[in-house]
């Protein structure tokens, strides 16, 4: 005799939440540890020196040159006839346009994982994030099942659900 399993929107949203749960908890490693390197983005941590020679157009005034290698923070320190010393280890050759400077840059892969936090909407990577957000909102959502209505742990989670609320608005004003 097989047992009718009778539908309930408690035993549905209790399925979703632990199938989409498994589903979520490999895409926020990534998001979470690539969140953290973030953090560090103005540090050298896990950062490499890669030196850049390039030519670019000849000529260009001291004033225009870190507009032209699209450098923020860029600053002149001195110049020596044709030469323009800048940013500590750079230099622009005004007669030949050659410029040589070096950087410090994450390793590829950590590029990439970073991306995921960057991406735009004209970006296809921009679905990776949108399917990330609209799954941690469900099971924001089918959390509110996962304990009946009546029950202590429910009206604990839902106090908990109302300092979060609270602290998010809090950090959003600081």
């Amino acid at each position: 005799m097989d047992k009718q399993r009778k539908f309930s929107i408690n035993k549905l949203m209790r399925s979703l939440h632990r199938d989409i749960g498994f589903l979520v908890i490999g895409m926020t490693l990534i998001y979470a540890i690539s969140g953290i390197v973030l953090l560090y983005r103005d540090t050298n941590f896990l950062k490499s020196e890669k030196v850049i020679e390039r030519t670019i157009d000849a000529g260009i005034s001291e004033n225009d040159l870190g507009g032209a290698l699209r450098m923020r923070h860029f600053r002149v320190e001195k110049s020596e006839g044709d030469l323009i010393y800048f940013n500590g280890n750079g230099t622009y050759n005004q007669s030949t346009g050659l410029v040589k400077y070096s950087v410090n840059s994450l390793p590829e892969w950590i590029n990439k994982m970073n991306s995921f936090h960057k991406t735009m909407s004209r970006n296809v990577m921009h679905w990776f994030g949108l399917v990330y957000g609209i799954a941690l909102t469900f099971l924001a959502v089918s959390s509110f099942w996962m304990f009946k209505v009546k029950t202590r742990l429910f009206k604990r989670g839902m106090i908990f659900t109302a300092v979060g609320l609270i602290l998010a608005i809090v950090l959003l004003f600081v």
